[in-house]
């Protein structure tokens, strides 16, 4: 069908994920799909590159997304990769066969009508155990995809390695959820109304910060001032949760934001919201200006029109009624989204977030536990076992647990020992 076909997929595709893309928070980057013309052997498809930062989980989502869009779209094949290659497979790499190496791997493992394929050696080289032969082309392997995808289904260890990592999708985003209470200025609470994600832009400014960026922290802060903050509740991921709360740092006094004793019963809300604050000056400060009409020209396409009214097809706004608070909550969601996912500028958002007054978070709901921060030598211990058994026959108790402290006895002198220009001798 061509270019044509190729676009509205992706557009299906962006609205029959929109739910749960819509409200997740990304570490970096957001999963984006959109049409690439044929280039040399490879054909004209869809497809997209996301920089997920220090959250694998991303990626793992972002696999699980894939998965289902072949589940979806029988008529589609999709490949994924990263900058470790076929991490699939290496995820895989107890139970692959012997034939399969990085060098021949390319272009042989394909998601199609929602299972895992691979490709085998016999079907691009007339010899079976050829190691050095070549990878399929794209065409030739969509080719034996579409007459042999039986023949080509991954081993059930293969998949059943790989499905693991993937399963409890969807329902899994909402665990990986954790909400704290920040004391924070109300430009930033009426901000994070309107465009959720942009916590993980903040705290990446914070947590990537370097002497330059805290030159906007030295002064009175221009944007958010310490004298506006109210106490709101905020959604983070677990990765950028973590990230904010390790960080040591002692604010400037010249930027008005003072911490409490640490004895305060809310001396992590002063905290978190101290550290978030300046990671969104940090933002602003390096902002650029944006003509204010550009979200309403983002907003004002044909293919935002087609995108809302697919999604009140969908029953995205499970029947809120229009201009309700709730509608209004998943019509700023879904802008977002789209915004992130047609490749638009990200900064049609002035540096002081949208204007009109905030309404502050009920603060009664229940907080998340982040007793998952400390994991106890017992839990070390219990998910080493648990690795172990999965990529090793199974052996009897005694025997497990001498490996174990044969292992942490040998990392103890290894990283006792004292190292020459050459290196450190590893203890056997």
């Amino acid at each position: 069908g061509g270019e044509a076909l190729l676009r509205r997929c992706a557009e299906l595709a962006l609205v029959r994920f929109a739910p749960l893309l819509a409200s997740y928070v990304w570490q970096r980057q957001p999963f984006r799909l959109r049409y690439v013309p044929r280039r040399g052997e490879t054909p004209a498809h869809i497809g997209g590159t996301t920089l997920f930062g220090d959250n694998v989980e991303d990626e793992w989502f972002i696999v699980y997304l894939v998965r289902e869009i072949t589940r979806e779209f029988p008529g589609l094949a999709a490949r994924i990769d990263d900058n470790d290659g076929e991490f699939l497979l290496i995820e895989a790499a107890d139970f692959l066969p012997k034939w399969l190496n990085p060098e021949n791997s390319e272009n042989r493992v394909f998601f199609y009508k929602g299972e895992l394929h691979i490709i085998p050696l016999s079907e691009t080289s007339e010899q079976d155990w050829d190691l050095s032969a070549p990878c399929p082309t794209i065409p030739e392997a969509l080719a034996l995809l579409s007459t042999h995808s039986e023949e080509f289904l991954a081993a059930e260890p293969i998949r059943a390695a790989v499905y693991k990592r993937i399963d409890g999708y969807p329902e899994k985003i909402q665990a990986s959820l954790h909400r704290a209470h920040c004391y924070l200025p109300a430009g930033i609470v009426a901000v994070l109304r309107q465009r959720p994600s942009l916590v993980a832009a903040a705290v990446q400014a914070f947590y990537l910060r370097d002497p330059g960026d805290l030159r906007a922290c030295r002064r009175p802060f221009r944007t958010f001032p310490a004298d506006q903050r109210v106490m709101t509740l905020v959604t983070f991921t677990r990765c950028l949760y973590a990230q904010l709360v390790q960080q040591k740092f002692v604010p400037d006094r010249r930027s008005g934001y003072t911490l409490p004793a640490p004895s305060h019963p809310q001396y992590r809300a002063y905290e978190l919201g101290m550290k978030l604050a300046h990671g969104f000056e940090i933002l602003c400060s390096k902002s650029s200006k944006v003509a204010p009409d550009a979200k309403r020209n983002v907003l004002s396409s044909p293919l935002w029109e087609r995108f809302l009214r697919s999604l009140k097809e969908k029953d995205y706004f499970k029947g809120e009624m229009e201009g309700s608070a709730k509608y209004l909550e998943l019509l700023h969601m879904a802008e977002d989204h789209f915004q992130q996912s047609v490749d638009v500028p990200e900064s049609w958002f002035g540096p002081c977030g949208p204007a009109g007054l905030c309404r502050i978070t009920d603060l009664s709901c229940i907080l998340s536990d982040d007793s998952w921060l400390d994991i106890t030598p017992d839990a070390l211990d219990q998910m080493l076992k648990e690795a172990r058994s999965e990529s090793l026959p199974s052996t009897n108790e005694e025997e497990q647990k001498y490996d174990l402290e044969t292992v942490a006895e040998s990392m103890k002198a290894f990283v006792s020992k004292v190292s020459t220009h050459e290196g450190a001798e590893m203890p056997w």
